[in-house]
């Protein structure tokens, strides 16, 4: 049974009121949004996660057993044969496949492949100590000892990271939250192979398909159609989705090209199933989800370990800067103060990450019996709105600063496609009418500053030439994206902010 978070009720609710434009979706799919929802675990983390500590508890066992056989002692030979004996193994453990979530499901496949391993790179050892000629009685004793150990302790990891795995997987945290676009016969069969072999990886939520009747019924194979591929982006957008499974034959060439036209805006990967090809590639042609082989159309823009090296650059950024700008911040609120009655900071709605609605803060630059909470005229040069001091922090962003306190609630990133104000218009259209495919810059969280910003695409909006300018450089980062890039960028823009004349 379902259950209605009325918090959640009431925020959808106000997202309606500043979303005029919000499908109305099944009753079958709103009650998926309406359920709660667990938070998950990233596969690619936790296969990571997991390589590292066994490298690092080998080399650990390597070098102890070193320090209690070898006297004196030789690090300066040992050292770097253990390092790349464990970076060997850890090759090997690969290639026998032993590093996947559906193999730390097993027993005794998993013990073999993993013990086939660990025997082949020390074989190998073996025939580097004979040719080397270091094969004297402490080495074969210590690589004897670290052999055996090594064995009993990679059987032991295993077996640990079996019982933590199998247990989130009964908890779901490794289910990815799919939907299927397609129905009909077609998806019954995707429907069988995922029941088969990706069951554990996938928690599926439904259907969606554009055809009707014969071709496509309500139910297959006991889930629901939830709409038609236009509605898969408003369901999206208000309730988690990981991964969409596209049940078409390459053959249907336009009906493909129409999906990815409508769902390229999304924050998913976007998985072609193999099953509806006749066409049969190479096995490294495809990517899996649990024994399901597909192929990759779209990946979610940052995503697994990039997300989480993105979070830790905005979180130490963000701190820094709010210490180092701290004295310039308590300096701007005095001066707001001082000039103009009214609160220091202006709150405004804004949309977020896959059209979320966050709560931007800045300081106040507007006299606040002429605030424009929605903007929905934009600020122009010698604005009477602004305010003495508000001109200045606005040419030099300052204004900006408070933001750094969103960046530390996870609502923004330091670099990212600008939030920009719901009702904002360019030649009298709103930004996301007048440019197609606006929302794309949604795929990943909004910035303080951007590729656009410091390509002198920051201020007045004022042509749709401008703000197609800015949507186009937004779209370039995120295909681009890197922590090299972000860092450039946040580097740059300090000196790009003096540079721009159309700032007010």
């Amino acid at each position: 049974m379902y259950r209605v978070d009325p918090q959640k009720a009431i925020e959808d609710h106000a997202s309606r009121q500043e979303n005029p434009g919000q499908a109305r979706l099944s009753d079958a799919a709103e009650r998926i949004i309406a359920a709660p929802v667990d938070r998950t675990l990233s596969g690619a983390v936790v296969v990571g996660v997991a390589q590292v500590t066994e490298a690092v508890l080998l080399v650990l066992l390597g070098y102890g057993i070193h320090l209690a056989l070898i006297a004196p002692r030789q690090d300066g030979f040992y050292i770097p044969v253990i390092m790349a004996s464990v970076l060997i193994a850890n090759i090997a453990l690969n290639a026998v496949r032993s590093h996947r979530i559906v193999t730390y499901r097993t027993l005794m496949p998993q013990a073999g492949r993993v013990l086939s391993a660990w025997t082949g790179v020390m074989l190998l050892l073996v025939v580097g100590f004979f040719v080397l000629k270091a094969g004297d009685e402490p080495a074969k004793a210590w690589l004897l000892a670290w052999f055996l150990s090594g064995a009993v302790m990679l059987i032991v990891f295993r077996l640990a990271l079996r019982s933590l795995v199998l247990r989130w997987t009964a908890q779901g945290r490794l289910k990815r939250r799919t939907v299927i676009v397609g129905g009909g016969e077609d998806a019954a069969l995707l429907i069988a192979q995922i029941e088969a072999g990706a069951d554990k990886d996938i928690n599926l939520l439904g259907l969606f398909d554009d055809r009707v009747g014969k071709r496509s019924p309500d139910t297959v194979s006991g889930y629901q159609k939830l709409g038609k591929v236009s509605d898969l982006i408003e369901f999206a957008r208000r309730t988690p989705v990981d991964l969409v499974l596209v049940s078409m034959p390459l053959s249907a060439e336009k009906r493909v090209l129409d999906m990815l036209t409508q769902l390229w805006v999304l924050p998913v990967d976007i998985r072609l199933s193999a099953h509806m090809s006749k066409l049969r590639f190479t096995e490294k042609a495809y990517s899996y989800v649990g024994d399901l082989p597909v192929l990759d159309i779209a990946d979610r823009p940052i995503s697994d370990w990039n997300l989480i090296f993105k979070w830790a650059f905005d979180k130490v950024v963000a701190l820094t800067a709010l210490i180092l700008l701290s004295p310039v911040m308590l300096a701007t609120a005095i001066a707001i103060k001082l000039e103009s009655k009214g609160p220091v900071f202006f709150v405004q709605n804004r949309h977020g990450f896959n059209n979320e609605l966050i709560r931007i803060y800045k300081f106040r630059s507007m006299r606040t019996d002429m605030l424009d909470a929605t903007a929905s005229k934009l600020v122009t040069k010698d604005d009477p709105r602004v305010t003495r001091v508000g001109k200045f922090i606005r040419r030099t962003s300052i204004d900006e600063l408070p933001q750094l306190l969103n960046v530390l609630k996870g609502e923004l990133s330091i670099v990212g496609p600008r939030p920009h104000a719901l009702q904002a218009k360019a030649e009298n259209q709103l930004y996301y009418e007048a440019v197609e495919g606006y929302f794309a810059r949604h795929r990943v969280k909004p910035g303080m500053t951007g590729w656009a910003q410091i390509n002198g695409w920051r201020g007045e909006t004022d042509t749709v030439d401008k703000i197609m300018q800015r949507v186009n450089h937004d779209l370039h980062y995120i295909e681009h994206w890197s922590i090299l890039f972000d860092l450039y960028i946040v580097v740059m823009t300090p000196f790009r902010l003096f540079t721009s004349e159309n700032a007010y």
